[in-house]
């Protein structure tokens, strides 16, 4: 797979500078029924799931935050109410939240269209899956789309059981030309781990009504450039029952990778030094 280079101050702050002047947004997906998870979460939408003391879109909007993306939009659909008063619209953590409510389970896909109305001046941007969270420095996934020049740019590691997720399959350069179903040998493999760059014109390939994704659109558009940015932090998927409680077991580490993996001062969260860059400023 390719690797990107750690880049020097100077490559950093332009990184900065270039997202910051388009003002990037990120779009969670936040909307499913959380069908699997209802028997130990039964009364809240599966993002807003705590994860000790926060819940796990909690987690991910400050891993934005800190990361210098300030600009949001909410894909909401079950129990999209409780989400939508919890956040509000984001003045109280100097963010811009829009929601984007679905009026009938849409789909991975179908979210995103429906958002689409939030995105027109946007020439890329961020999609996340509400239900987990990777590791991952937003900066350098951006600088590695744009040097690489695919439609979309996949945030994908490598996990020893791969049955769960199903595979992605890439070439020596990080292009990917498969994606493998779920086999049941429980076999080591690349998943997906749902962070995303998107170019605009993704929205072009997604139809209208509910779609997947993973299963109705990736496929599509392998000739078109989907490349995987191979992560190797830490990744949790809060799908079931048995991955909830294992991230209950490292919420600490949770904790420290959103709130501190882009380094805030010293005397903030108790944290020490930077591990990622800020995609935007201000």
């Amino acid at each position: 797979m390719n690797r990107v280079s750690t880049p020097q101050a100077a490559d950093r702050s332009r990184c900065s500078d270039a997202a910051a002047s388009r003002g990037m947004k990120a779009v969670l997906l936040v909307g499913g029924m959380g069908t699997r998870l209802r028997s130990v979460v039964q009364t809240k939408p599966k993002p807003l799931a705590l994860v000790g003391s926060y819940s796990l879109l909690q987690l991910l909007i400050r891993q934005l935050r800190h990361q210098g993306i300030r600009r949001l939009v909410l894909c909401t659909g079950y129990l999209a109410e409780q989400i939508e008063n919890e956040f509000g619209d984001g003045r109280d953590l100097e963010l811009t939240i829009e929601y984007s409510r679905e009026p009938h389970p849409l789909g991975t896909a179908g979210a995103v269209k429906l958002a689409q109305r939030y995105l027109l001046d946007m020439p890329e941007f961020l999609v996340m899956n509400g239900d987990s969270f990777m590791e991952t420095d937003f900066c350098r996934m951006l600088e590695f789309h744009r040097a690489h020049g695919g439609l979309v740019s996949m945030a994908a590691l490598h996990v020893q059981n791969s049955n769960r997720y199903g595979r992605v399959e890439a070439d020596s350069s990080g292009r990917v030309i498969k994606f493998a179903e779920k086999t049941g040998d429980n076999s080591p493999g690349l998943i997906n781990a749902g962070v995303y760059v998107f170019d605009r014109g993704v929205l072009e390939h997604i139809p209208d009504g509910s779609a997947s994704l993973e299963q109705d659109v990736f496929p599509q558009l392998l000739d078109r450039g989907i490349h995987v940015f191979e992560q190797h932090g830490m990744f949790i998927d809060i799908g079931t029952p048995e991955d909830y409680a294992r991230a209950q077991s490292i919420s600490d580490r949770l904790y420290q990778a959103a709130f501190c993996e882009d380094g805030p001062e010293p005397d903030q969260e108790g944290c020490q030094g930077s591990k990622a860059r800020r995609v935007n400023e201000g």
